[in-house]
């Protein structure tokens, strides 16, 4: 029984390794706290461990995980629990994901969520709008529409100060 756990730990301090900065960098964009992406990414390391022998290769497994990330975020978000409840204090800190000072990180956290998810996997991930159509599971169009718009709506808020294309 060891062995198997043994084994199993070792898969997920490597998936960790791989995609952890990923996951928090996502969930983060997602629910603009630290913690709760903390837990989105254990929640994620868990079904990952779930779904362990259901991937054709790495690339596929990473959509998986960005797809898994973003259920997880949008159904905690949903929640009645989450409306609920009083929010986390943020410890700039203690938050790596947060550049200090950056006027681009804080608009990007202030576009509502539709805008923030394309942003990310766009800039950060560095996915195709095709890509991202099928993650977050709309079309091509649309992707390249909502892009369009939330570059236009940061264009505003920096003052036309940053260049997103």
């Amino acid at each position: 029984m060891n062995d198997i756990s043994l084994r199993t730990n070792e898969i997920t301090s490597e998936d960790l390794d791989n995609y952890g900065d990923m996951v928090l960098r996502l969930s983060y964009s997602y629910m603009k706290n630290i913690h709760d992406s903390e837990d989105i990414l254990q929640d994620v390391l868990i079904q990952l461990i779930k779904n362990k022998s259901n991937f054709k290769d790495e690339e596929h497994k990473k959509s998986w995980i960005i797809c898994v990330t973003r259920n997880l975020c949008i159904n905690k978000l949903k929640s009645s629990w989450f409306k609920h409840r009083q929010p986390l204090i943020e410890f700039p800190y203690y938050d790596n994901y947060k550049e200090t000072n950056s006027d681009v990180f804080e608009a990007v956290m202030k576009l509502p969520v539709k805008y923030r998810e394309v942003i990310h996997l766009f800039y950060y991930e560095d996915y195709t709008t095709a890509k991202i159509a099928s993650i977050i599971e709309k079309k091509e169009s649309t992707v390249r529409s909502l892009l369009h718009r939330a570059r236009n709506i940061l264009k505003k808020t920096l003052n036309g100060g940053y260049d997103f294309e």
